[in-house]
């Protein structure tokens, strides 16, 4: 079951026994924390403003959410905190532009009131409302993070769990012991992760920019990576299955091979480099 928990004054709230989850909410900030179980994930959904993520020194997922805007009321975004079979999604929540603000009509999939949803449900119309929402995200080792927003830059750090990180306008920078994935538009990607091998295919892909992936030594991975203006080098062993368009877009092994590796972008080169 869903609950959506709209954090006004200080709450405190007991769930299953003794674990306890806290959040507290001004027109200009936002805090919360609480214990994850290892393997479920926090989640984090802004559209303006940048997604931070470090590693917590204890067992807890602390967020902090700090509002500012120029024109709009900052008081008008709410932060919602929304939890489900143990994971946690924390959204930044614009008022509904008037026009959109009864339910979905047939054939109308844009219009429909603003909510707080995990993955890729929800929906979010800003309607020019500039108010700007940044995150700060203290991630326990163990607990999988997923940051989005649409403008603004995502950092998730020094992190030992899985990461999946996503924005439009803005950079990309993820450094992790676990596995990673990462997508932007307008921005390059540099990241940095520890798993040589992984369960999951992992994905990496801008539209302007560059694309730096560290990898371990031995890593093992099947490679597919395109660009169309730049290039592709690696300072890993990689067998070259085929080479189209002029060296641009290829597929491989990295290693003895595994799980697949997907690279591209448009305007940007695509290095795969050894870490140190």
């Amino acid at each position: 079951m869903r609950r959506v928990l709209t954090a006004v004054a200080f709450l405190s709230i007991i769930i299953a026994g003794d674990a306890a989850r806290a959040g507290a909410q001004t027109a200009d900030d936002f805090r919360w924390s609480g214990p994850i179980a290892l393997g479920k994930s926090i989640e984090i959904k802004g559209v303006n403003g940048d997604v931070e993520a470090v590693l917590a020194s204890g067992s807890q997922v602390e967020v902090v959410a700090r509002k500012r805007a120029r024109r709009s009321d900052a008081a008008d975004v709410r932060v919602e905190v929304l939890e489900h079979d143990g994971h946690v999604t924390i959204c930044a929540v614009y008022p509904t532009p008037a026009r959109y603000s009864s339910r979905n009509r047939p054939g109308r999939r844009d219009q429909g009131p603003n909510e707080c949803r995990p993955g890729d449900e929800g929906r979010m119309n800003t309607d020019n409302n500039d108010v700007q929402v940044d995150f700060t995200v203290r991630v326990p080792a163990g607990v999988r993070f997923v940051g989005r927003t649409v403008n603004g830059r995502v950092d998730a750090t020094s992190l030992q769990s899985d990461v999946d990180v996503y924005t439009v306008n803005g950079r990309i920078m993820v450094s992790t012991s676990g596995t990673a994935s990462a997508e932007t538009v307008n921005g390059s990607i540099d990241a940095a992760i520890g798993d040589a091998k992984w369960a999951r295919p992992l994905d990496f892909h801008t539209v302007n920019g560059s694309i730096t992936l560290d990898l371990p030594k031995n890593a093992a991975a099947e490679l597919r990576a395109e660009v169309m203006n730049g290039d592709i080098t690696s300072d890993l062993p990689l067998t070259i299955q085929s080479s189209r368009n002029r060296g641009r877009r290829i597929t491989g092994s990295i290693g003895s091979g595994g799980q697949m590796l997907y690279l591209s972008t448009t305007n940007g080169s695509i290095r795969l480099r050894a870490a140190r």
